[in-house]
């Protein structure tokens, strides 16, 4: 199993950031191993939504499992290959919020002995996408 954990601070009020997080279809303009996410059946963003997310490649479809506004959303895509489940929590911080994004992917069956490699190759995904997420909610990003 791989796993990257980030924070970033954000002048956003906690509403403002939970909004844009909770969103998915925000995913393509901060993580650039993301390159669409659209929401399905013309719903809103809430428990139980559900999202066409292409990632590297994958094509996945990741599911609001948990959407407790504005504090927590929990997403999660389920293959046969692969689970990703992230996790977004929002606090208030000095006037604005601080979004912990903690991300964890699982491989399964065969493909669960590339996970050596996928822990590298995610450190770097996750980096990368914790630039994007500093860049996009206006924050300084602090390493957890």
């Amino acid at each position: 199993m791989a796993r990257y954990i980030c924070t970033v601070h954000s002048p956003l009020s906690v509403e403002e950031a939970f909004d844009y997080m909770a969103d998915l279809r925000n995913f393509a303009a901060w993580d650039p191993g993301v390159s669409s996410a659209t929401i399905r059946d013309d719903a809103e963003p809430g428990l139980d939504t559900a999202y066409n997310v292409t990632a590297n490649g994958a094509r996945l479809v990741y599911r609001t499992v948990e959407y407790d506004r504005p504090g927590r959303v929990v997403v999660e895509a389920n293959t046969s290959r692969l689970r990703s489940y992230d996790v977004i929590e929002v606090t208030e911080r000095d006037g604005g919020s601080a979004v912990l994004y903690d991300a964890t992917l699982e491989l399964k069956g065969l493909f669960k002995l590339g996970e050596p490699v996928m822990k590298l190759m995610f450190n770097r995904i996750g980096d990368a996408a914790a630039a994007g997420l500093e860049s996009a909610l206006k924050g300084k990003l602090v390493r957890t």
